[in-house]
């Protein structure tokens, strides 16, 4: 029996739906569509902590009226004909990764976009999906290390979704794929190929979207799956110790976060007298405002202000057909191992 006549005998799939989960995007690069993003996103307890007695003063009081225009302002240096850079990769990614998946399993595959946070919706993204009728579904979030906040959130979104009709389907959830050799290979190679066009760095940054210090101490896996990630992509590349860091962005509000943190870092870079560093930013699928402004655009200013020259961004792998293997790889890995804890979705 052939690899994905097995795969297919375990499943009893004679269709295969694949719900593909990225973080979200707002509609626009304005303020009003700023706001409407950020209510919904910092609203979700997984992503923000804090109790709700405490977090709605400041975040009602002191985050929405202010926080939307500077955002605006981030992501009109970003946006593009297309619109969102995150929602237009993420539908690349669907399209490519659905004619991979039927050339291999030889079935009718469907891949539906949503997004935890705006639209498309996980609700649209589920029920569109589940409305073609699919045998098997595998829930396929963009986020390679796991973290409460991200796919943790969408399974307990996707939990509660309802239905008056009966389930359709179980979806068999990727709860991660932060070391699968695919993945851990395509990161390889696009630093390569990045080397090859552009040349090498002094240093190699391998950048993670931070969480709060003290989630991390609760036990979420998401720093050793990030630090596993960057191991594999250090030993991948045959980088020495001196010759990499693993460091982390994006943080928000007062608290503590994961450290070290890469802008300070590349302050220290540039007064160590190094004048071309590489970053790479290996949780990211696809790009987005945290690569392609904060990284590339903020913090290459950062860096240039501290002494440093270049600061070189490896874009995220995207619709890369290597990424897109690695994906199919993973689906298939799915299918046929459900868990206890998968979400089932269901159509109304």
């Amino acid at each position: 029996m052939s690899a994905h006549a097995k795969d297919l005998a375990e499943t009893d799939a004679s269709h295969l739906g694949v719900l593909l989960v990225n973080l979200g995007t707002p509609d626009a690069p304005t303020p009003q569509a700023l706001r409407r993003y950020l209510a919904e996103f910092l609203s979700d307890p997984d992503v923000i902590t804090l109790p709700r007695l405490l977090w709605w003063p400041i975040l009602y009081g002191l985050v929405l009226p202010f926080r939307p225009a500077r955002s605006a302002e981030a992501y009109q240096r970003i946006w593009t004909a297309q619109g969102s850079p995150l929602l237009h990769e993420t539908r690349a990614i669907a399209v490519a990764l659905e004619a991979e998946l039927e050339s291999q399993l030889k079935i009718p595959v469907t891949v539906t976009t949503g997004m935890r946070y705006g639209q498309p919706s996980l609700a649209h993204a589920a029920h569109e999906l589940m409305h073609t009728l699919p045998t098997t579904v595998v829930v396929l979030p963009l986020y390679p290390q796991f973290a409460q906040a991200t796919t943790g959130s969408t399974l307990k979104q996707l939990n509660t979704l309802e239905s008056a009709t009966s389930a359709l389907a179980v979806g068999h959830a990727v709860r991660d794929y932060h070391d699968h050799p695919s993945y851990i290979a395509a990161l390889a190679t696009s630093v390569r190929d990045h080397w090859q066009q552009n040349g090498r760095g002094q240093k190699l940054l391998i950048s993670f979207h931070g969480i709060p210090q003290q989630v991390a101490e609760r036990g979420d896996p998401y720093p050793k799956h990030c630090q596993r990630t960057a191991q594999l992509l250090a030993t991948a590349l045959e980088l020495k110790d001196d010759e990499w860091q693993l460091v982390f962005q994006s943080r928000f509000g007062p608290a503590p976060w994961l450290q070290p943190y890469t802008d300070i870092t590349l302050k220290q870079l540039a007064a160590d007298g190094k004048r071309n560093v590489d970053v790479i930013c290996p949780g990211f699928a696809t790009d987005c405002l945290e690569t392609l402004e904060e990284i590339a655009l903020r913090y290459a200013e950062v860096f240039r202000a501290a002494g440093g020259e270049a600061l070189r961004y490896i874009p995220a792998l995207n619709s890369r057909p290597d990424h897109i293997k690695a994906l199919a790889q993973i689906v298939r890995a799915r299918l046929g191992r459900p868990e206890s804890e998968m979400p089932v979705i269901t159509a109304s």
